[in-house]
């Protein structure tokens, strides 16, 4: 397999440039033509529904260059720490009906990452108990294993096919986090989601390199087997640009072309920012991306409203524990680190970007901002985890939009795309 800089593929920031299903069909055969896949099982690890991504146009394309060459070519979803995928959901993500998938690409297996199953990960290293002492400030002072789902074993080159946006935790997403945290165990998972909270999320979003990224990247090549990356930059109207072959640089490439596509910047921030949260996030634990990506232009002591009717619950999988311990600031952690370093830390950061920077002094917690939610989650569950409530009801969209110049910013399908203010630095 190659190891090299090969890389195939090109991209605009200009949407009247959209890749087509030619030029789709075209790098990919290129960058598939460079590599030796003859007679080779292929699993291929994807996004689930919570990252827009024309999958259809994907698996189609990929199916039809490597059926008939590949000796088996199977898909993983890389879950992370969500729920698990029905078939159909899976089937409707590749833009296939049941009897589609049934009828014509049955000899693809279709898998979701099991990331609290033990049992079904394979040790491939370990970070020595400093790497992450000084990047969490202290609050981690121990090594960390790095596992993989062990299902990788029977394949013999490993292919990721997914978007790049700027992201929380490793300060843009694609390409190697689909394997850590996507199809990777819960400790390296935790340890990153938690030096990103305790760095700030203002010091990672958007930002290339970032200390996470490069642990990752390092976790990456201790995998056994060959990795091709298909790193795409898409927004919900089309694909933006397509880059595969080498796993860094592919990565980088549309890292540098998200930048472009995914941050707008705004001139001054806003005393009020509503964040219409799109159907693809089904619970505050991936609608607070809205909360992630947007923060920055909320003035001190301004408000973030996430607006989602159609969420019922915290989160699918963590919503207990996110209920015992309510939303708070990273320093309110901090400052009571013995009481809460049990907690997953996951959760914790999950709870610390979405409350957003805030002190906590002699006791008592003061955000820099608000967090609203206008969701079907009720009030007194709102109180009860620390954020405030608005019945959605009482929410017109239209009556946010054009207001810029009153203060008030409206932003539709919020979580993708970052917003920052010009000239304004990094903070923690």
């Amino acid at each position: 397999m190659k190891t090299d800089e090969t890389v195939f593929g090109y991209g605009s920031n200009d949407k009247t440039k959209l890749l087509t299903d030619h030029e789709i069909y075209r790098i990919l055969s290129d960058a598939f033509s460079a590599y030796p896949l003859r007679g080779k099982k292929i699993l291929l690890v994807i996004p689930d529904g919570t990252r827009t991504m024309q999958m259809d146009r994907f698996f189609k394309t990929i199916y039809s260059l490597l059926h008939g060459v590949v000796k088996q070519l199977d898909l993983i979803i890389a879950l992370g720490t969500h729920r698990p995928m029905s078939e159909k959901e899976i089937c409707a993500r590749l833009g296939l009906t049941v009897d589609e998938y049934q009828k014509n690409y049955r000899d693809v297996h279709f898998y979701n990452h099991t990331w609290d199953d033990p049992s079904a990960f394979l040790k491939i290293g370990e970070f020595d108990p400093g790497v992450f002492k000084n990047i969490s400030l202290g609050t981690i002072d121990q090594s960390i294993p790095v596992e993989i789902n062990k299902i990788i074993l029977n394949y013999d080159v490993l292919m990721v096919c997914g978007p790049v946006f700027p992201h929380e935790v490793v300060g843009f997403s694609g390409g190697s986090k689909y394997f850590f945290p996507g199809i990777g165990a819960p400790a390296l998972i935790d340890a990153t989601h938690w030096t990103a909270a305790v760095q700030s999320c203002r010091k990672t979003i958007g930002i290339i390199r970032t200390p996470n990224r490069e642990l990752i990247e390092t976790a990456a090549t201790w995998i056994p087997l060959p990795r091709i990356y298909c790193c795409a930059v898409v927004k919900k109207e089309g694909i933006y640009g397509l880059f595969a072959g080498d796993p860094c640089h592919s990565w980088q490439k549309a890292a540098a072309l998200s930048a472009e596509v995914h941050i707008v910047y705004k001139d001054k921030p806003f005393h009020t920012v509503l964040a219409e949260i799109p159907p693809i996030y089904e619970d505050i634990w991936t609608a607070g991306k809205g909360m992630f990506k947007l923060e920055q232009v909320v003035q001190d002591g301004g408000e973030l409203i996430l607006y989602a009717p159609h969420i019922r619950s915290i989160s699918k999988t963590h919503g207990k524990i996110l209920e015992s311990i309510g939303y708070h600031c990273r320093d309110y952690y901090l400052k009571q680190w013995n009481n809460y370093k049990m907690i997953p830390w996951s959760v914790l950061s999950h709870s610390v970007n979405v409350s957003g920077p805030g002190t906590y002094e002699n006791g008592i917690e003061t955000k820099r901002i608000s967090v609203r939610l206008a969701t079907g989650i009720p009030e007194a569950h709102c109180k009860k985890i620390n954020l405030k409530y608005e019945n959605p009801k009482n929410i017109r969209p239209e009556a946010y939009k054009n207001r810029e110049d009153e203060g008030i910013l409206s932003v539709p399908y919020a979580g993708e795309t970052l917003y920052r203010i010009f000239g304004q630095p990094s903070e923690i």
